[in-house]
């Protein structure tokens, strides 16, 4: 039997997984990312985990796969840039097919966790879907007839950094009004704090100071709190901004909404849906896009190991 590794490199942990081609996990661990101890030493524990993955695995290595949170060449050997972990043309691959004897390839961590749910998750039933992973920032990932599309020199689907509002809010990338500024989880806990500090008699005070307040606390008070709703509300109409423009473009069959603040689960998705339906180029009369929730739990590293499948 084949089997295919995972790595979903963050600047936390390195995630990997042992995965069979029908996208199964049967074997999974991770270990911290060293940052501050230089590239060598990330990369190494990387073979290391893959070393472990593969102990006593009862066939063969067909390939491994990494996602990576930055920007890889456009023949996917090197990482071109990676802020979090300070990595700036660091070569991957050959180093490691030398070592494994098997094919390697990079990816955007984004891009290979919308693979990962295209194949395996809750976009298996669609060739055309667009997936976005609102967390700390907005990643995302284009899925074109079933198979990644990166853009020129493996660059693109950067869906964090179009633009929704001209001159609006600074965003790290350096330009302004990125759709990240005002629809990923950060930008929503932003908001919060900005009400709360401006309405002291708002419920979500009930949760505690303004250092406690999360991705959750504006939707957890959204029908006892005006404030909390206002929050909220401002927020889908953001969201959905970037999610109608996604659909007008790509018209995919759907929008898959993944990181921390899809765990809002049917109330944020069917928002979405009824905003995005409101305003689609053409209405009913084109076809339907749907919005639906990210259900793999390890999207990452299945969607990584997919990348030689």
């Amino acid at each position: 039997m084949n089997y295919y590794i995972g790595i979903d490199l963050g600047g936390t942990f390195i995630k990997g997984g042992l995965v069979r081609k029908n996208g199964t996990i049967v074997k999974f661990d991770y270990v911290p990312t060293r940052v501050a101890s230089g590239v060598q030493v990330v990369l190494s524990d990387i073979e290391a985990l893959i070393e472990k993955l593969t102990d006593k695995m009862n066939g063969k290595l067909a390939g491994i796969g990494i996602g990576v949170p930055g920007i890889v060449d456009g023949k996917k050997e090197s990482v071109v840039l990676a802020p979090n972990l300070n990595w700036k043309n660091v070569p991957v691959t050959k180093r490691l097919e030398k070592r494994f004897n098997c094919p390697v390839d990079i990816s955007n961590d984004a891009n290979v966790a919308g693979l990962g749910e295209a194949r395996f998750g809750a976009g298996s039933k669609y060739k055309n879907s667009i997936f976005l992973t609102l967390g700390t920032g907005i990643g995302g990932a284009i899925i074109i007839d079933g198979k990644l599309f990166e853009g020129n020199g493996a660059a693109g689907a950067e869906i964090g950094h179009m633009i929704i509002h001209a001159g609006g809010n600074p965003c790290a990338c350096g330009s302004h009004g990125c759709f990240e500024t005002y629809a990923s989880a950060t930008a929503l806990i932003r908001r919060t704090v900005e009400e709360m500090e401006k309405h002291k008699e708002s419920k979500m005070w009930q949760d505690g100071s303004t250092d406690k307040v999360n991705g959750k606390t504006a939707f957890s008070h959204y029908h006892d709190d005006e404030t909390a709703k206002k929050v909220v509300d401002e927020y889908l109409e953001n969201l959905s901004v970037g999610v109608i423009n996604m659909a007008n473009i790509f018209r995919p069959e759907a929008i898959i909404l993944g990181g921390g603040v899809s765990k809002e689960g049917p109330f944020l998705s069917e928002s979405v849906q009824k905003l995005l339906d409101k305003s689609i180029f053409a209405g009913k009369l084109g076809p339907k896009v749907e919005v639906v929730l990210a259900s793999l739990k390890e999207a990452g590293v299945i969607g990584a190991a997919s990348l030689n499948m």
